[in-house]
């Protein structure tokens, strides 16, 4: 598939990295030398230096041949005008990022779809929407949900006290048989694996169960963690995500929320207490030791850290920690991050970029691929699969399939009902099927549905 991406950013770098590893053609345009220069030496793409309004730039970089095209500048108006050139130019898919609320209302005078645009994506409300979902959660390092919301995969990292630690997997299934759930991937001292029945849980093993939504909080108690109320949040960073996460958790009825926000700039801090009535908006350092003590830091239930510098994040997130603090969650981008802050005693950790490839895969993909949610520290990925008529995976049960290493088949939803597979379960046409695999064997796995 040919792909070109514009912007060579952080995202934009993400984004060619995936995609040339899955063996698509990307070509990387930018107007910016080093970013570009990262990327060329970095990756096998092809590179081009343009500006992205520009037809000539456009065509040198072969866009009226692509398939795709995916506009992830760090301006709105930059990749409005890019991808309304590039579908004009002959481009068969245009992804655009739109951090502009004012293009996804449903009021709003223009829609993407009328400049061309046929898939918007929002990494940082995205990456807001799963912090959200992470504070009604306060045992879990990392949630997806799976099969319109019937199934859940919860991340938990385990404690040395946990009842799990040196118990096989075939054990742990057999003293819980009356609970229905699947382990399906186990993060190791940076490594990832697909279990099997005879492996054995360790000290600080990142475990991640799929199970059914409504049976979640019994399979938490399983590993020794206990869910405990978040009512309270403070909030380092008023910029960017800081008033997006503040926004959905006030716009959330369901319990009465005590929020405070750090915003260092004065003027953007006054501007968020005049629109934010429900928080309290702080202007100070959010990385300040002091200051956080001074604010409650200790009294709040969780504290999420989402400033621009990830190694502030990071701290901050290590000091709440350190004070007693229930839950802490940090923005990470760099990904050998992500793996360090769940060693080092964070909670969780999100990333935008995390969350802009997983929407984007989805439609990379297309065909019969729901979803595909890349796996946060691990070299893993869910992908949720249409079974076709007349496919491989119909003609028998999953016991007798040849699967690939790597691979892992955990949940069916049959006709609106979620059931967690075994080796006995018949995958039938039209069925929607969850599954766990590396990478290296994503191309094998999807064969078996076409």
């Amino acid at each position: 598939m040919k792909i070109v991406i514009i912007g060579a950013g952080e995202i934009g770098y993400d984004l060619a990295s995936i995609l040339s590893s899955e063996k698509h053609d990307v070509v990387v345009l930018d107007r910016e030398k080093g970013p570009l220069s990262k990327v060329a030496e970095s990756l096998d793409v092809l590179t081009v230096e343009g500006n992205a309004t520009s037809v000539k730039d456009l065509v040198k970089a072969d866009v009226d041949e692509a398939d795709i095209l995916i506009s992830v500048t760090s301006i709105d108006e930059v990749n409005m005008i890019s991808g309304m050139i590039g579908k004009r130019l002959g481009a068969k898919m245009v992804i655009a990022r739109i951090r502009s609320d004012e293009f996804s209302d449903k009021e709003a005078p223009l829609t993407p779809s009328d400049l061309g645009i046929d898939v918007m994506i929002h990494p940082e409300l995205s990456a807001s929407h799963e912090i959200a979902q992470l504070l009604k959660r306060s045992s879990a390092s990392d949630i997806i949900n799976l099969a319109d919301g019937k199934m859940q995969i919860i991340g938990i990292r385990l404690e040395k006290d946990s009842p799990l630690v040196n118990m096989s997997l075939n054990q742990y299934a057999s003293d819980y048989s009356h609970l229905t759930f699947r382990v399906v991937a186990i993060g190791r001292r940076g490594h990832t694996i697909i279990p099997k029945g005879n492996i054995k849980f360790q000290n600080y093993d990142q475990i991640f169960i799929l199970s059914k939504t409504k049976d979640i909080n019994e399979i938490v108690a399983t590993t020794g963690k206990k869910e405990t109320e978040i009512n309270s949040v403070m909030i380092a960073g008023g910029s960017g995500m800081g008033p997006m996460i503040a926004r959905l958790l006030c716009a959330d009825k369901s319990k009465n929320w005590s929020i405070k926000l750090i915003e260092p700039d004065y003027d953007t801090a006054e501007d968020l207490a005049i629109e934010l009535k429900d928080v309290m908006v702080l202007n100070g350092n959010p990385t300040d030791p002091d200051l956080l003590v001074t604010e409650g830091v200790s009294d709040v239930d969780a504290f999420i850290a989402v400033t621009d510098d990830e190694e502030s994040n990071i701290i901050s997130c290590l000091l709440a920690k350190h004070l007693e603090v229930n839950k802490t969650v940090a923005l990470v981008s760099k990904p050998d991050f992500i793996p360090l802050a769940q060693t080092i005693g964070l909670d969780a950790v999100v990333n935008k970029k995390g969350a802009a490839s997983n929407e984007i895969h989805r439609y990379v993909r297309r065909g019969r691929v729901v979803s595909v949610t890349e796996m946060r520290g691990m070299k893993a990925e869910v992908i949720e699969l249409i079974a076709s008529e007349g496919s491989k995976i119909t003609k028998k049960p999953i016991k007798k399939q040849n699967l690939p290493d790597g691979c892992l088949i955990g949940g069916i939803l049959c006709d609106g009902s979620a059931k967690i597979a075994t080796g006995e379960s018949q995958i039938q046409p039209d069925d929607r099927v969850i599954v766990f695999c590396l990478p290296s064997v994503i191309d094998k796995v999807t064969n078996l549905f076409q």
